[in-house]
């Protein structure tokens, strides 16, 4: 056989293995946009547009990963969401345990304040962990909990929750009082349609929820998002 031919073959061959190698993740998760092909997702941690602001450790691509049990329910909700024109908009699912560990040495560099005007003005650092903001280990890294929010589907617009995604304060609270009666009514709205299909709310955060029953309760994975 021609050299080049089989250097060639080879090289094809590498590609294809690593492609795999890529693709492959723990029995129990997958991809989530293999379950929901039009759901928006804007990993909000592989990108500098977050507290830290900086890319966060274990993001290397804008692909939200979930377990499969979380992925399905999901399903539910946007598909239900659709009825009305609206849709999902994802900023975080599936969080290595090596993300978190960024966040602690992070929240442990009180000089490290750069992004505290937008997303935490009322907060002092030190708090964080004490406020529950902070945690050294995260429902995220079971890969069944979500951050996410309600878009406009004409326009792919979120709606108006009353504070932005991973505000750090009472602001961000799901029973907060000081906001609009349509800032109420979208909170409602997403509260009301998560909790029909099987996830619970976090009291101080909005957006953040996570599946009943979760098929992975006590196991924190550490695999990278690429």
């Amino acid at each position: 056989m021609n050299y080049k031919i089989i250097l060639l073959l080879g090289s094809l061959l590498f590609m294809t293995l690593s492609f795999q190698k890529k693709e492959t993740l723990p029995d129990g998760f997958v991809y989530a946009k293999s379950v929901i092909p039009d759901l928006n997702v804007e990993l909000r941690y592989f990108s500098e547009n977050n507290f830290v602001g900086d890319t966060i450790d274990g993001y290397k691509s804008n692909r939200l990963i979930l377990t499969r049990d979380t992925a399905e329910k999901l399903k539910l909700v946007q598909d239900e969401l659709q009825k009305q024109n609206l849709c999902l908009k994802v900023y975080d699912g599936y969080r290595p345990q090596r993300a978190v560990n960024h966040f602690i040495r992070w929240a442990k560099d009180l000089n490290d304040t750069i992004n505290k005007p937008q997303f935490y003005p009322e907060v002092c650092k030190n708090t964080l962990f004490e406020a529950g903001y902070i945690s050294s280990r995260s429902g995220h890294s079971r890969g069944s909990t979500i951050d996410l929010t309600i878009s406009d589907g004409e326009t792919g617009e979120p709606l108006d929750m009353g504070s932005p995604y991973d505000f750090f304060g009472e602001q961000s609270w799901v029973d907060h009082n000081d906001i609009s009666e349509e800032q109420k009514k979208n909170r409602q709205l997403l509260q009301t349609v998560m909790l029909k299909h099987n996830f619970r709310n976090y009291s101080k955060e909005w957006w953040h929820f996570t599946l009943r029953w979760e098929p992975f309760p006590k196991t924190y994975f550490d695999f990278e998002v690429e």
